[in-house]
């Protein structure tokens, strides 16, 4: 049974928090290690739910997993079997997907079920399908039944001879494609072009990853990347990037509740826009070199927030940049054309006295400011989750968070460390 935060509102922010290692960046990373029999070690990798999780699916299939730090780990693949891959974990986790490309490239096949993951909307996986499928991979459908009904689906991917480097176009955007394809075009043969390449800083720091085992990489962090298959790769060492999510959700928060805080650790150069917009919207920010001061502000107004690809706006922050906006003047267009299961954590906000109405699935205007007040909150996602512990935080009264889980597959104690600050929060087993 997953715990609750029990949280008190109103209290005063003030001291020094650091960001943590991205999960983004974490999960593809750990994944990307099946490639090599050698041993790898990973630096800086953030002890929460989705990469423990990561570590277990790998390990069950046959790696050695050493924890030889708080945040460090020491991975072998050296015996794996693909057949042994967990299901009940892949059907948790969306970041799953990214064992495809390792496993095929290895191996030349992988059976898996539909990942899971937050409930954000729909994310097929037929980017990944089309894409492995220009790759020579044969992918094979199933369905799985339970009491004569079809539950869920399961693929078969067979590289029968071997992957073949192509020129991959996505559809659109697309970060797990762009990191499977890197993944897999590493051990295959000839170039790879992937055209409408993602280009976030975690898709950047797998192919740093990936370069360090030996792959031939060139054009991470623009649209187009070029890799030339290589027939093996070898062990590395790496320390994973600080996560640009975090470190957002964090400036959001303490600019929320009016506090004065440094955030440390802070990925500066992959924020700038969103740092731009949080200044002309009114907020005190002071940017230094690897850090953001956060200072309380008098006047804060936000015309619109509309998620995009980087380096828009994250679609990870938007529900943040809601939470704030509920305390800004005038009225705030939320548009996240990327999910239509995005914005479901504004019917918790309204629980809490906020006035928001929502235009679509992608659309809601927050009319603002307005006093929240402390009630009981169901996060439906990772996101949702951060969400509605900043929304708890700046209420007035008690807020409890009935499913803390959500929070903790992405922030590493996200409770002890706001304590740190000032906040009032209490972990408790979750008794509903």
């Amino acid at each position: 049974m997953s715990d609750k935060l029990i949280i008190e509102g109103r209290s005063k922010l003030e001291g020094v928090i650091d960001v943590k290692g991205s999960k983004n960046a974490a999960t593809p990373i750990i994944a990307a290690t099946l490639l090599t029999s050698s041993p790898c070690v990973l630096d800086n990798i953030p002890f929460i739910g989705d990469v423990k999780a990561m570590l277990e699916i790998v390990k069950g299939m046959g790696a050695q997993v050493e924890y030889i730090g708080r945040n460090r780990v020491k991975i072998t693949a050296k015996e794996i079997n693909p057949a042994k891959l967990n299901f009940g974990l892949v059907n948790k986790m969306r970041s799953s997907i990214l064992l495809v490309g390792p496993l095929l490239a290895r191996f030349g096949y992988v059976r898996m079920p539909q990942p899971g993951g937050c409930v954000i909307g729909a994310r097929p996986i037929d980017y990944h399908i089309n894409a492995f499928s220009r790759m020579g991979v044969d992918v094979e459908e199933f369905g799985l039944k339970k009491n004569g009904e079809r539950k869920s689906n399961v693929y078969h991917f067979t590289a029968k001879k071997g992957l073949r480097g192509r020129d991959v176009v996505f559809d659109g955007f697309s970060v797990t494609g762009t990191e499977n394809i890197l993944m897999a075009a590493t051990l295959a043969k000839g170039k790879t072009v992937i055209k409408i390449a993602a280009s976030e800083p975690h898709v950047q720091d797998l192919a740093v990853f990936l370069k360090k085992m030996g792959a031939d990489i060139k054009g991470e962090g623009t649209n187009t990347i070029e890799i030339k298959g290589k027939e093996k790769l070898h062990g590395a060492e790496h320390a994973v990037c600080y996560d640009y999510v975090e470190a957002g959700t964090l400036v959001l928060l303490v600019l929320a509740a009016k506090g004065k805080v440094r955030v440390e650790n802070f990925p500066v150069k992959n924020l700038e826009l969103l740092l731009s917009k949080l200044k002309r919207f009114g907020g005190k920010i002071k940017i230094e070199k690897n850090a953001v001061v956060v200072s309380p502000w008098k006047n804060l107004a936000i015309d619109k927030i509309q998620a995009m690809p980087y380096p828009g706006i994250p679609t990870d922050l938007q529900a943040p940049l809601g939470v704030l906006s509920t305390q800004a003047k005038g009225l705030t267009l939320i548009h996240d054309p990327i999910y239509e299961g995005r914005l479901k954590y504004l019917e918790e906000l309204n629980k809490m006295g906020a006035e928001i109405v929502s235009c679509d699935p992608h659309r809601a205007i927050i009319n603002g400011p307005t006093k929240l007040h402390g009630t009981k909150l169901d996060p439906l996602d990772l996101r949702a989750g951060a969400a509605l512990i900043i929304a708890g935080m700046i209420a007035e009264g008690t807020t409890i968070i009935r499913d803390v889980s959500q929070a903790d597959r992405g922030y590493e104690e996200i409770d002890k460390r706001l304590c740190k600050i000032g906040a009032k929060i209490k972990r408790m087993e979750n008794d509903n």
